[in-house]
């Protein structure tokens, strides 16, 4: 990894384990300490070059690329900060192999450091798992989402399921993969089966938070949704993803005007208070299933990780406060 100059410019040599990472990615990663504000902001002034070229931040870095790093003050690390990494780092395994690792991914853990927090799931697994040589991320989870997560552990396996995930769902056929996540949200949902195509624009808060909304600017989206169970005031479903784009199922959600219980971000918020006395302190969104190719063998792989115990228990407390009209008794 590049050491960074406080005072002067640094030509970092991207190594092979870091071939193909998002430029926004790799820098966030060795500038822990500093506001992800201003690394999009020192790629968009042009202070950050590959090759002596500019670049975006979603430019995928090559090995051999230098990049070019202005002087940058690096927040010095805090022994606390250690100390949570290590309680963290106990990290549920659903599935393990030669080439890849498969988590099930607690709720409120960003998947690593730099999305606000000074450590992630990758940094608690490389805590883990010290022998390992390497571990890079498959995809991404939100911070507030938990479920089944995709760890690399060879780069012949990272850029195979870089290029399966790329190609988005397998809607039955194809190579991508096959991703469905159980979501609760507001309302009365109606139709137990409805295809959202929502096309959905990416933009950053003055604070530098990746924000989204749906807008005819936007990439195309598409989740599928299924009724799993409705009640008097809210409805469990299932939703699965044609496409991966971020925040994807929650904009969708809210866009229709069924917000997922206690989303922060998209949600309804004074519902999300009341929620919180009930006993939902967290967003209701669970990776629970994938179906995929193994990046090294091509046989399917069949995941799933169970709803987290908080909520389960959710479900298991609405359904004695109302009364629930479909889907399988909870």
């Amino acid at each position: 990894m590049a050491v960074l100059g406080k005072k002067t410019v640094t030509q970092a040599i991207v190594a092979d384990e870091e071939h193909g990472q998002r430029l926004d990615n790799y820098l966030l990663r060795i500038c822990k300490g500093v506001p992800k504000s201003h690394v999009y902001r020192i790629v968009r002034s042009g202070e950050v070059r590959i090759n002596g070229k500019r670049v975006e931040v979603s430019y995928r870095i090559q090995k051999g690329d230098t990049v070019r790093i202005p002087p940058i003050r690096i927040a010095e690390k805090k022994e606390e900060v250690i100390a949570g990494a290590e309680i963290k780092a106990d990290l549920p395994i659903v599935y393990e192999d030669e080439a890849l690792i498969v988590i099930d991914k607690p709720a409120g853990i960003a998947v690593h450091g730099g999305s606000g927090v000074s450590f992630g799931v990758i940094e608690a697994l490389r805590r883990q798992r010290p022998q390992a040589r390497f571990l890079e991320l498959a995809h991404r989870l939100d911070r507030e989402t938990s479920g089944l997560l995709l760890v690399a552990k060879k780069r012949s396996a990272l850029v195979a399921l870089h290029d399966m995930f790329r190609e988005g769902g397998a809607d039955g056929q194809g190579r991508g993969a096959d991703k469905r996540y159980l979501v609760l949200v507001r309302g009365r949902w109606m139709d137990p089966l409805r295809h959202a195509k929502l096309p959905l624009f990416k933009y950053l808060l003055d604070s530098g938070e990746r924000r989204v909304r749906v807008s005819a600017e936007g990439k195309p989206s598409h989740t599928v949704f299924r009724l799993v169970a409705r009640w008097e005031h809210f409805s469990l479903l299932e939703a699965e993803l044609r496409t991966g784009r971020t925040h994807q199922i929650r904009v969708h959600c809210a866009e229709m005007g069924f917000p997922i219980a206690g989303d922060e971000k998209y949600g309804d918020f004074s519902l999300n208070k009341t929620l919180a006395k009930s006993g939902l302190k967290r967003m209701f969104l669970h990776a629970w299933k994938m179906r995929c190719r193994h990046p090294l063998s091509d046989e399917t792989l069949s995941l799933e990780a169970p709803l987290p115990e908080a909520l389960q228990s959710f479900l298991t407390t609405l359904s004695s406060r109302e009364n629930q009209d479909y889907g399988q008794a909870i």
